[in-house]
């Protein structure tokens, strides 16, 4: 292994501990929590929701906006609500009440081990419903990145579209069918090793393919870290999972946002391009040069266009 992946590996251990640190669920639910990371100032309230089948959810609630509108955002493999950094702590958390979570398995909310946790639709969708009635979300706009289109697609399976009132889908998962997955997809199952070298060095490469220009050391540290707390048993039942989403898709009825980076390594813009098609009325943006992070590399303009968007429907 190169001195530099050497290197972030060693970020990885070390800034897993700052993440449970920030996250320790020691701190009392409904709690105020100020924090400053990447020299930005965090303040949400931390609660924590139960799923039907038994799941402790860590949310987090930053309204302080004007709630003229909610907005709910949901993150992908292997992640955590942490990717949200720039939104939550911009200029959209001054317009809306935006909330956060950890997926199951993810960040500080609950992580079983058995597969059927994570393979079960049903299961994801409850988890989007128990997220937004136990947050008292009023027909929030999903906003959701990669691997939770899958989560999104969960719950309008189940749910309907009644519920909320827009979706944003962010290099978003729709289909598993030919020429949606990019070049750096197959990382996803090695980072599911059970031996610790391998894992590492397929979670570096993931992180390093989801950026087109690389952020700054630090911005990656934290990526890497939060990346570091999802189980490698969490990692496997989550691949492979079927997409099966096309009735689902022909039938949302609200307004919906697509946005894909056209360098991005995970999901090729083929995927995007479905989505928009299978959607009606969907409305796609391709931003040029970007990968797999729009909100975080270009997060000016999606900001932007996300505000827009969310403006736009009633």
């Amino acid at each position: 292994m190169a001195a530099r992946d050497r290197w972030f590996s060693q970020a990885i251990l070390l800034l897993r501990v700052k993440v449970l640190q920030l996250s320790d669920r020691s701190i009392r639910p409904g709690a105020t929590v100020d924090f400053t990371l990447l020299e930005r100032d965090l303040h949400y309230r931390s609660t924590h929701i139960q799923t039907p089948d038994g799941l402790t959810i860590a949310v987090q609630d930053w309204g302080e906006g004007s709630g003229r509108r909610d907005v709910l955002f949901i993150h992908g493999f292997s992640q955590s609500h942490l990717c949200w950094l720039k939104q939550v702590s911009g200029k959209m958390s001054k317009v809306f009440r935006l909330v956060t979570y950890d997926n199951r398995g993810h960040g500080m909310s609950d992580k079983p081990m058995e597969p059927a946790f994570y393979r079960d639709p049903q299961r994801w969708a409850d988890e989007v419903n128990a997220v937004i009635t136990g947050s008292d979300l009023h027909r929030p706009i999903l906003v959701v990145w990669s691997y939770a289109g899958r989560i999104a697609l969960d719950y309008l399976t189940h749910y309907g579209d009644e519920g909320i009132s827009g979706l944003v889908m962010v290099c978003a998962t729709s289909s598993a069918g030919p020429g949606t997955a990019g070049p750096a997809a197959p990382l996803m199952r090695a980072m599911a090793e059970r031996e610790l070298a391998p894992s590492v060095e397929a979670s570096v490469q993931f992180g390093r393919a989801c950026f087109t220009t690389p952020p700054p050391q630090a911005e990656m540290e934290v990526f890497l870290a939060c990346s570091a707390v999802t189980p490698n048993s969490v990692r496997e039942a989550l691949v492979g999972r079927p997409a099966e989403y096309a009735e689902t898709l022909q039938k949302i009825d609200v307004p919906t946002l697509v946005i894909h980076g056209e360098q991005d390594r995970v999901l090729l813009p083929a995927t995007a391009e479905h989505t928009a098609r299978m959607v009606k009325n969907a409305k796609l943006l391709v931003y040029e040069g970007i990968g797999h992070t729009p909100f975080w590399e270009a997060s000016d303009r999606f900001d932007a266009d996300v505000t827009a968007f969310i403006e736009s429907t009633t």
